[in-house]
């Protein structure tokens, strides 16, 4: 492992999709989750596709360059079968859905060099620049044509750490289509829209939000051992939540579980493991 937290590092789960063509903004407006119509070009946002049932299926950061060019950045989703089941909705929209195997995505634990807050830096065809920073400290995510950055598993797992530590939930595929973007507290990185027009589980996502039914978010657990998603929390013996996402650094072990708003404090467990919850962090949002 290298010390120095401002070299890159590759980060090889983090993989492009591209949209292109004369529709590509119209096609993301009507298939996710975030409000793209207002985004301004050079910026990015966090966004998703649900399941007509309003869950989640992928989270990812969408860039737009103009409204006929734009990239998914998927922290953990497998994009190939993503873009194939976009392509299914294509229908006669002048789109192109690609995925980009030919780029690199890198990070630093140091502030960008040209971008800030949601607007990025740079272009498709020479590399962009992405500020990741949040409340603890600086970070910088470069996606290029090639990269030299090393494969640094303990380096690539403080990121994905952060990420949980500010609530991006970073989902395993066994994760995928289980959770509404409310139970996953995603109006904490502003990455849902409730007053956009139609788009697939949008009218499970406004009913929820209009009705005052949200009664489960997310919580940051960290436990005396390695934590596995899919596990069931428990407090003082008794099913609490469930494990979506966990992270290991080597030094913590976190977790993000979905747990009931409202909830005593007891002792909790996870897997066997004894697990303390601790306050989400801010400044992710975009």
């Amino acid at each position: 492992m290298h010390d120095n937290p401002q070299s890159p590092f590759a980060l090889p789960d983090h993989r492009l999709i591209a949209l292109s063509g004369r529709d590509a903004a119209a096609f993301a407006q009507a298939q996710f989750m975030s409000e793209i119509n207002a985004l301004a070009p050079g910026s990015w946002q966090w966004s998703g596709w649900l399941t007509p049932k309003g869950r989640v299926i992928a989270l990812f950061a969408l860039l737009k360059f103009d409204d006929e060019s734009l990239w998914l950045l998927l922290p953990d989703a497998d994009p190939v079968p993503l873009a194939a089941a976009l392509q299914r909705f294509v229908f006669r929209s002048k789109v192109t859905i690609s995925v980009r195997d030919d780029l690199r995505v890198e990070g630093t634990f140091g502030a960008p060099s040209r971008a800030s807050g949601n607007a990025f830096a740079g272009a498709p065809e020479g590399g962009v620049e992405l500020d990741f920073s949040a409340e603890g400290g600086s970070r910088t995510l470069r996606i290029l044509p090639a990269s030299t950055a090393s494969h640094d598993p303990v380096w690539a797992a403080r990121w994905a750490a952060f990420d949980l530590e500010h609530g991006l939930p970073r989902l395993p595929s066994a994760q995928s289509d289980h959770w509404t973007p409310q139970q996953l507290s995603l109006e904490r990185l502003n990455a849902f829209s409730v007053k956009k027009g139609c788009y697939p589980g949008q009218e499970i996502v406004a009913r929820t939000h209009f009705l005052g039914k949200v009664k489960r978010g997310l919580a940051l657990v960290e436990g005396s051992a390695a934590l596995r998603a899919g596990d069931d929390l428990r407090a003082a013996g008794e099913p609490l939540g469930h494990l979506v996402a966990s992270a290991d650094d080597g030094e913590r072990h976190l977790a993000l579980a979905v747990v009931p708003l409202e909830r005593e404090a007891k002792a909790l467990q996870a897997g066997g493991v004894d697990v303390r919850e601790s306050p989400l962090r801010e400044g992710l949002s975009r």
